[in-house]
């Protein structure tokens, strides 16, 4: 019997608030915004990608397509489905600046 990898799935790993902040602050930090959108739609998929869509109030296969590769999403379907994660984005400064 030939014995294979088992799929990696990171929405698998991503089951619980603290997980999904700490997995999003991260893909920002790195500022890929490939990276990014693999990121959100993969959080989808682990809270449920039918639920979210309706939170966000857009339709299913629509947040898919937002969410494949080499989409460009609008900014407004980005932070739509960000606050249907349960999340919000923050901004903070990268380095001191003088007064």
């Amino acid at each position: 019997m030939k014995k294979g990898l088992i799929p990696f799935d990171m929405a698998d790993y991503l089951d619980s608030d603290e997980a999904i902040a700490e997995y999003l602050s991260q893909v920002l930090a790195d500022g890929d915004q490939d990276e990014l959108l693999e990121a959100i739609g993969y959080i989808a998929k682990a809270k449920g990608m039918a639920q979210i869509a309706k939170d966000a109030g857009v339709g299913r296969e629509s947040l898919y397509k937002a969410f494949a590769p080499g989409a460009k999403p609008r900014f407004e379907t980005i932070s739509k489905v960000i606050k249907s994660l349960g999340m919000t984005l923050q901004i903070a400064p990268t380095r001191q600046t003088a007064v």
